[in-house]
């Protein structure tokens, strides 16, 4: 009789491996890849209930003829366009200004800065719906000051609305990313900014030559993952301000939302836009990396 051959020990950790990823690799395709593809399916039919037709890409022609869902793109780009931007830049200067090794307290600081991303996501919308009401603490210390005659409607102006949006995401997510660049510049070799020094460079010269260019693949990523939220906008809209007043602050995930589950449903519209928005979230994604790939 033929004697069995044992495996060797890279066919052994071979399959230990594909033993691990397995699960896993099983769980993503039920939970993930079939329900996009069940929702690709969806959106080329149309109908309610268990009653539907296959119409093609009519739902897709349907969205760019679609005034609210247009306005919902537009708001939401208005969103990345100026919140992106400035939460990342502050991200960078806490997280350079927190590295310091000779500020003191430094542990204090940075859960102060961290601790707003421990805040639900509808928690804190509701909050500062209330700061921004016109019986509300803002307008009350601005009254106070002299600054206004009485309270002004902040959420019912379509301009200020989108501002506090704007400054609410800001104060939620900006520690997030400064966590990212924090441990990025603790892979920092001190030493570098030594000779930085050393050569006559100043702090904006180091932070510019030095910094900002080991920090790039973190940079890359924090935006990339910024604008993916972004895109998918949907606590603030709804609990803010309910995409008011007239649909002047409502985004894309609201919109599908609204959709979906309120104002007789259509599923097989809803499902396209959402696949319109993972394609945007898709294709920006691939440009990020490009554009940040320096390989040859």
């Amino acid at each position: 009789m033929k004697q069995k051959k044992s495996m060797s020990l890279i066919e052994k950790q071979r399959a230990a491996g594909w033993a691990f990823l397995t699960p896993a690799a099983l769980m993503i395709v039920v939970m993930s890849f079939y329900p996009m593809i069940r929702a690709f399916l969806l959106s080329l039919q149309t109908g309610k209930g268990s009653n539907y037709r296959f119409t093609g890409f009519t739902n897709y022609a349907r969205m760019f003829e679609d005034r609210v869902f247009l306005r919902s793109i537009g708001n939401t780009f208005f969103y990345l366009g100026i919140q992106v931007p400035i939460m990342l830049v502050l991200a960078i200067l806490l997280a350079q200004l927190l590295n310091n090794k000779d500020l003191k307290c430094k542990g204090l600081f940075r859960t102060c800065v961290f601790l707003p991303c421990a805040t639900s996501l509808v928690s804190y919308s509701i909050i500062f719906r209330f700061l921004f009401a016109q019986d509300g603490l803002i307008n009350s210390a601005l009254v106070k000051l002299g600054i206004l005659q009485s309270g002004y409607n902040f959420l019912g102006s379509a301009g200020t609305a989108k501002a506090v949006i704007i400054l609410a995401l800001i104060w939620r997510w900006t520690g997030y990313n400064m966590v990212f660049y924090l441990a990025g510049l603790q892979n920092i070799e001190y030493s570098v900014y030594e000779a930085a020094k050393i050569d006559g460079a100043n702090g904006w010269k180091t932070f510019w030559r030095i910094t900002v260019p080991l920090l790039k693949p973190t940079i890359i990523m924090t935006f990339i993952m910024s604008i993916n939220g972004t895109l998918q906008l949907f606590d603030e809209s709804v609990n803010l301000t309910n995409g008011g007043p007239a649909n002047a602050t409502i985004t894309m995930s609201h919109y599908i939302y609204n959709t979906c589950f309120l104002h007789a449903p259509n599923f097989g519209y809803g499902s396209a836009m959402a696949f319109f928005v993972f394609i945007i979230v898709a294709v920006l994604a691939f440009i990020n990396l490009k554009v940040g790939d320096t390989r040859d």
